[in-house]
């Protein structure tokens, strides 16, 4: 007899996964095609974005294998594919970024959801992206030791004033 706490065999897990992707791709309009497209567009304006692209560049060095994370990164956000295994929070708690960057990285990305999705696929990637930026935003603020109320956004400090 099984119990509700046994773990069932690989095979029914990879099924319902195949499902639950393929429901998220019917629901959303979102495949992997789109988020490929999706993820090398974005970067490369962010590359050449004058806020937000001296942040990347001062830390990656070679863009192939980013690129491939991110992608592994929205199918698993927006199709729940289970094919990323990061944990973006650490990477972004040491960055210098405060709610203008997380503003940008945005605005940058609505721009390119609206210019290659259809509506139902960039509304799916939008709210995803959002929901993201928020939560890193509130981590990067209390890894900073501030604290945000609800509707507070996180203002980094400036650099100390040395006279030169």
């Amino acid at each position: 007899m099984q119990t509700p706490f046994e773990i069932e065999n690989s095979a029914g897990a990879a099924e319902r996964r195949a499902a639950a992707v393929q429901r998220s791709r019917e629901q959303t309009g979102v495949d992997e095609a789109l988020i490929d497209r999706v993820v090398e567009a974005f970067y490369a304006r962010v590359r050449t974005d004058a806020l937000i692209g001296p942040i990347f560049a001062d830390r990656v060095e070679d863009w192939g294998p980013h690129l491939s994370q991110m992608k592994r990164f929205w199918s698993s956000v927006v199709l729940s594919s289970g094919v990323y295994q990061g944990r973006p929070m650490p990477k972004h708690l040491p960055l210098p970024i405060d709610a203008r960057h997380f503003d940008r990285w945005l605005a940058l990305f609505q721009d390119t959801v609206s210019d290659l999705c259809p509506p139902q696929a960039a509304a799916a990637l939008m709210e995803r992206a959002r929901r993201i930026a928020e939560s890193l935003e509130l981590g990067v603020a209390n890894a900073n030791g501030v604290l945000l109320g609800p509707g507070e956004r996180y203002r980094a400090p400036p650099p100390p004033w040395t006279g030169a």
